[in-house]
């Protein structure tokens, strides 16, 4: 349903800029750097140090730099930075915007409204509305229409074999672009490997009910408030269809009209299977107007766990519920355990683990406190997972455990509270007036409940397990070089 090929050129154009991520770590003095998603160690060379400068900015001027700021944009250790005025880039004249539409014409007006004069075209698929969709006679917009509903990626699909520009911009009919939205999405495509970029999606309207102020910071269409690469099984693994910037090169024939539910998410895995870089820019806002009633809301929770399952047939291990190292799963299961000889034996595994991640990082002044400080990121990260696993992808199995055994109910009543209110303390400042602690907690569980139960009709359904089962980490898949 995509390009076969991906990008022809990945060379980053001279005056490119990046800046370290916030959460890159600088090891001894600079001669390492620390960070991505998963977190990895690069240690650099004299010459690469040099070319860091102090404000850990890096500008491409010639193949050293170039090379540096690749490996560090691909891994996540580095985020673009805003090009200079002389960089050339996409202009919103290279921009066709292709809205699906099923009766919700008010909010096709809404939106049309808000689209910039200069874009080089429009494009709304009517996929079978009850009442055809009419913009006007003397509207730039061109209206194709499905007599009957074939799905919104056939509809995107219509829109896309439709545009001529170079960029293709897909709207759902229910989203509001903020003023200036356009402009960050098209400073990314200065990387002539870049096939793909995401705003950031916000709720349109806060709202006064826990369901809506809790949407207003936790939505699933919502990544968070810091730019990253979309990589399989990272921070930030996909993103929503709602508002997608595509090259119109990548997307080849479009999304897989097979599916009706994470074609979005297909999408992103195919397109970084072919070597494609993909983007998430959170300088670029797109408001969306959230389900707030509290049926249809855990309704679309439930929908959106259906699509695991045939993602995961699709895509081997590029949708696991948890990604663990043997060490970390070993600790966290002894740790469930709840005995103090079992915890005493984690404790000597995890130990274990970093003393053999310091005899790889022998480069490094103190090899044994960087290892020290990987061993507990990714302990952090697997109790994490852990969970949140627990109350949402195995909540099924969990309750069947407490059923059974005191220790299980203790555990899952940790986990439940422990990881709820971690997710709010994370999310308490996206933006928004969001639910106290306690509303957001509970919240957090009923919509963890609904992807769950989602996730476990949609293995039945399918008859697999794939989507139930957790992996490691493994290699990381190489991007294609052109």
């Amino acid at each position: 349903m995509t390009s076969q090929t991906g990008p022809q050129d990945t060379r980053l154009p001279d005056g490119f800029r990046i800046v370290l991520d916030r959460r890159t770590r600088i090891l001894d003095d600079g001669a390492a750097l620390l960070g991505g998603a998963p977190p990895r160690l690069v240690h650099l060379t004299a010459k690469a140090r040099a070319i860091v400068d102090t404000g850990n900015t890096i500008t491409v001027a010639d193949p050293a730099s170039r090379a540096l700021a690749r490996l560090l944009l691909d891994g996540g250790l580095a985020q673009p930075a805003r090009p200079v005025a002389a960089l050339e880039r996409p202009t919103a004249k290279d921009v066709t915007v292709v809205v699906p539409v099923k009766d919700r014409t008010a909010g096709l007006v809404r939106l049309l409204a808000t689209l910039p004069a200069d874009l080089g075209g429009i494009v709304v698929v009517d996929d079978g509305s009850a009442v055809p969709v009419a913009v006007g006679h003397d509207s730039p917009v061109t209206v194709l229409r499905n007599d009957t509903a074939r799905g919104p990626a056939a509809a995107r699909n219509a829109g896309l074999a439709a545009a001529t520009t170079e960029l293709v911009a897909f709207l759902d009919s229910d989203v509001v672009p903020r003023p200036g939205w356009l402009e960050p999405l098209l400073d990314r495509f200065a990387d002539p490997a870049v096939g793909l970029v995401a705003p950031r999606i916000v709720a349109l309207d806060a709202g006064t009910t826990w369901v809506s102020r809790y949407e207003a910071v936790r939505s699933s269409l919502d990544l968070g408030l810091d730019a990253a690469p979309v990589v399989p099984r990272s921070r930030v693994a996909y993103v929503p269809s709602a508002a997608l910037l595509v090259r119109r090169d990548a997307a080849g024939t479009g999304f897989d009209e097979e599916l009706h539910v994470a074609e979005d998410v297909d999408l992103v895995l195919r397109l970084h299977a072919q070597g494609w870089r993909l983007r998430y820019e959170p300088a670029s806002h797109v408001a969306h107007d959230h389900r707030v009633d509290v049926v249809q809301w855990w309704g679309r929770k439930t929908f959106y766990g259906t699509g695991a399952a045939p993602l995961a047939l699709r895509h081997t291990g590029a949708v696991p519920p948890m990604v663990l190292s043997p060490w970390s799963a070993a600790v966290c299961a002894l740790l469930l355990v709840q005995r103090r000889g079992a915890t005493a034996l984690a404790a000597v595994i995890t130990a274990g683990a970093a003393e053999r991640l310091s005899r790889k990082l022998g480069k490094l002044r103190r090899p044994r406190l960087a290892a020290a400080r990987l061993t507990g990121i990714g302990l952090v990260g697997a109790l994490a997972q852990t969970g949140s696993a627990l109350t949402r992808h195995f909540w099924p199995v969990a309750v069947l455990a407490c059923l059974f055994s005191a220790r299980a109910r203790r555990a899952v009543a940790v986990a439940a509270v422990v990881e709820g209110v971690v997710d709010w303390w994370t999310h308490r400042g996206h933006d928004a007036d969001g639910p106290g602690p306690l509303a957001h907690v509970g919240a957090h569980r009923l919509d963890d409940l609904g992807y769950g139960a989602g996730l476990w009709w949609g293995a039945w359904r399918h008859r697999t397990a794939a989507p139930l089962r957790p992996t490691g980490p493994g290699r990381r898949r190489p991007h294609r070089q052109g």
